[in-house]
């Protein structure tokens, strides 16, 4: 038997839940317990979600009571290989409960952290498969209107079920009377434009919202970020999501543009349909099959965390540095940086040797886990290369694509700053040491302002 919690009081235990005969929990919500059950009469396993209705709380009752009397009318009428399917709905005056399949997988929010985002043809088939199960629910007249990661679930042979229809609305009921019509629900983050302006919404809202969750398994970010939600809406309102490509620059560039229409805040201009949303999806997807991907980002991830220069990064900006970086494989005396050109690349020596020169004269020589273009990079307005950099052998390069850089977390931006300008001191000293050896004798001062215990002047300070 196990113990019904609500509201984080332990009231009593649970062993069946009906006729149902519980085997374990499956979690918690805010408002719900999910358990593990056996149905006896088709002798299948299910999932039960069981909420409990307070008397101290009439209000927030009668919405629950309300809300799964809507999940389950249209669960019921929803049959799709990528949706959770309901098999029974039983609403008492104590209490009500949902009866599911039952889906053995993880939330798709495990997926969305910087350092365990998924190969990129795992996330298009994904994505594409919830594209036709939005459309199936469209067909049938629902909106789901919370698609967000932990509505999602992956089971081990990456198929998705898309869950948790109880903010559903109903398309073919009238819009003026249907008491399940509640504007601005959802979670902020993946709401669309019409929705957190409490517009009416259409099918087309879920697609702006898994185009939100797309960019998200893409990039380990969301396409609009802020500190407060009123800030957030602003952006969501007004402002453009940044190019998935310059966050991302492995993916193929033919991914922004479904990015920018899934996203699009006219609804005129966004997609149709989740069929259209997964045929553009399908034209991009075979572009990037790589079964290796995971095992090749797991040995870049440990060759660069043995290089010095990324010693002070955490594991997680790591992660991150792989997701904006590009990896080259040079042969001896290409040019990676040419004296006179204008741009902003740097990146990291893996392996090899490369020489840096002026006006055809030997700077110096570099070699791994040495950063090459920071200047260029660390300057505020001139992106002119001042020096030639050339590989003197096969090398192994992490170019930084530095507008990624500059769209990525905070966290690694000042990492980043840190870590180079420490870099450019050092060498600043480097260089006045060798300086010195040319110079002529200094002049010796008669005494040190300090060490007279005298304050030096302001203007020397």
């Amino acid at each position: 038997m196990l113990w019904l919690w609500v509201n984080g009081s332990r009231l009593r235990m649970v062993d069946k839940i009906g006729k149902y005969e519980v085997i374990r929990s499956l979690g918690k919500g805010a408002t719900a317990m999910v358990y593990l059950a056996h149905d006896p009469d088709l002798d299948r396993q299910v999932a039960i979600k069981l909420i409990r209705f307070s008397e101290e709380n009439a209000a927030m009752s009668r919405r629950l009571r309300k809300l799964f009397q809507t999940e389950g009318a249209i669960g019921r009428r929803l049959d799709h290989p990528n949706i959770v399917r309901i098999y029974d709905a039983v609403v008492e005056a104590d209490q009500a409960y949902l009866v599911m399949e039952f889906v053995d997988g993880t939330g798709l929010d495990k997926y969305c952290a910087i350092n365990r985002l998924l190969p990129m043809h795992r996330v298009i088939g994904i994505i594409f498969k919830c594209c036709l199960a939005l459309d199936h629910a469209f067909r049938q007249g629902i909106v789901h209107r919370d698609i967000k990661p932990a509505n999602i679930l992956i089971d081990a042979n990456d198929n998705p079920k898309i869950t948790d229809f109880g903010l559903g609305l109903n398309l073919r009921k009238d819009m003026g009377t249907d008491s399940t019509f509640v504007m601005g629900v959802g979670s902020p983050a993946y709401m669309s434009p019409e929705q957190v302006k409490n517009y009416p919404l259409n099918h087309k809202t879920d697609l702006y919202s898994l185009g939100v969750l797309l960019f998200q398994l893409l990039t380990g970010r969301l396409p609009f970020r802020a500190t407060n939600p009123a800030t957030l809406v602003y952006k969501i309102v007004n402002m453009d999501s940044p190019s998935v490509c310059a966050l991302n620059p492995n993916l193929p560039p033919g991914l922004d543009p479904i990015i920018r229409k899934a996203l699009e805040k006219d609804l005129y201009s966004r997609y149709r349909n989740g069929a259209e949303f997964a045929k553009d999806l399908s034209a991009v997807r075979y572009q990037m099959v790589d079964e290796n991907q995971v095992e090749r980002d797991q040995n870049h991830f440990e060759r660069l965390r043995k290089l010095e220069f990324f010693a002070a990064f955490e594991d997680v900006e790591l992660w991150e540095v792989l997701r904006i970086s590009v990896w080259r494989e040079l042969s001896e005396k290409m040019t990676l940086i040419r004296e006179g050109d204008s741009h902003r690349k740097f990146g990291v020596i893996v392996d090899g040797f490369v020489e840096v020169s002026t006006n055809g004269r030997v700077i110096c020589r570099l070699g791994p886990s040495e950063v090459v273009g920071e200047m260029a990079f660390l300057h505020p307005t001139d992106t002119k290369r001042q020096a030639t950099v050339v590989t003197l052998e096969a090398t192994l390069f992490l170019e930084v694509n530095s507008a990624a850089l500059e769209l990525s977390s905070d966290e690694l931006r000042e990492r980043f700053h840190r870590v180079l300008l420490s870099r450019v001191l050092d060498r600043l000293r480097e260089a006045n040491r060798v300086l010195a050896k040319l110079g002529q004798t200094a002049v010796q001062g008669s005494q040190s302002l300090t060490g007279q215990g005298l304050t030096p002047p302001l203007e020397l300070l």
